[in-house]
């Protein structure tokens, strides 16, 4: 593995230990792909660093868990942002 990867594996894993952001945002603030960071912490951070890996693993564990609200969040707030009205529930749909 070259060094300038093992660097970018190790500062990513303190500064989502440290801030607790999302793989997108840190993905986003790194300059790389989500799939880069993602694969930094789960294959590469183990081998470098396997205490800080254990921390990392937590976080992404929790982050997993809340995904579902997260989106959920995010679009009420595009509705809200655009003046939408949002799409009927689908119970609303069922004509009696």
């Amino acid at each position: 593995m070259h060094d300038y990867i093992k660097e970018r594996t190790l500062k990513i894993g303190r500064y989502i230990v440290e801030t607790k952001k999302t793989v997108r945002v840190i993905a986003k603030e790194f300059g790389v792909s989500k799939s880069t960071v993602h694969k930094d912490l789960t294959e590469r951070l183990p081998e470098l660093h396997p205490d800080l890996a254990n921390e990392v693993k937590e976080i992404l564990t929790h982050h997993k868990s809340i995904r579902h609200l997260r989106g959920g969040e995010a679009t009420k707030m595009k509705y809200q942002l655009h003046g939408k009205q949002a799409p009927p529930h689908p119970e609303e749909l069922i004509t009696k």
